[in-house]
């Protein structure tokens, strides 16, 4: 019997945490730190139709698909999550890269937005949550600005919905936060947050 084989017969389990917040508040800057910090975590890649940012990696930091890509993955029932996000693009989960880790026997943490936060605590009820919020909404303003990936009016529609995202922090385990020029704070915060769910006598495991 093959190592592929006996990974695909071993159940997928582990810790799943769920990382969201509104756009541009660095949920993907905190998880790159992770990363180069080499901290033991999975990132669970999340798919896209939106086109790829300067430096963007597939498979990387998005799995960037075409709109027919997205739609078979979609008819296939191979998404934990999806949605369309500020009206413009449209974000999934694919299960596949949930699995993979678990099976390994690494503990996942995905970065979904708010909307698909919510799909996935309904779905994964043992997922641990995380709202990353910024200190105050004008600190998101220069943050989506320097992006410069954005239309003043995508800018103004993802503000327009962090102010509402804001107001379903309280749905959340734990909240955290990433303050400008404090983010080794943030990330030490994220970490602590992960030790401490391992370290739970009856830790809530997510199985697939």
């Amino acid at each position: 019997m093959t190592a592929d084989v006996l990974l695909a017969d071993t159940p997928a389990s582990g810790l799943v945490f769920v990382l969201s917040g509104p756009s541009g508040v660095g949920k993907s800057t905190l998880i790159e730190r992770l990363k180069l910090d080499g901290f033991p975590i999975t990132h669970c890649v999340t798919a896209t139709t939106r086109p790829r940012r300067k430096g963007e990696e597939d498979g990387v930091h998005y799995y960037f698909l075409a709109d027919s890509e997205y739609d078979a993955l979609l008819a296939a029932d191979q998404f934990l999550e999806h949605a369309v996000v500020h009206n413009l693009y449209r974000y999934g989960i694919p299960l596949h890269s949930i699995r993979e880790g678990l099976r390994r026997g690494k503990d996942v943490i995905l970065a979904p937005d708010v909307q698909g936060a919510s799909t996935v605590r309904w779905k994964l009820p043992n997922a641990i949550t995380v709202f990353l919020r910024p200190a105050s909404l004008d600190e998101l303003v220069p943050r989506l600005v320097a992006r410069g990936t954005e239309s003043d009016h995508e800018r103004r529609i993802r503000l327009e919905t962090a102010e509402r995202e804001m107001q379903r922090m309280s749905e959340y385990d734990y909240v955290i936060v990433n303050q400008r020029d404090r983010l080794d704070q943030a990330v030490s915060d994220l970490k602590a947050i992960i030790v401490a769910e391992r370290s739970r006598v009856c830790p809530r495991i997510v199985t697939l």
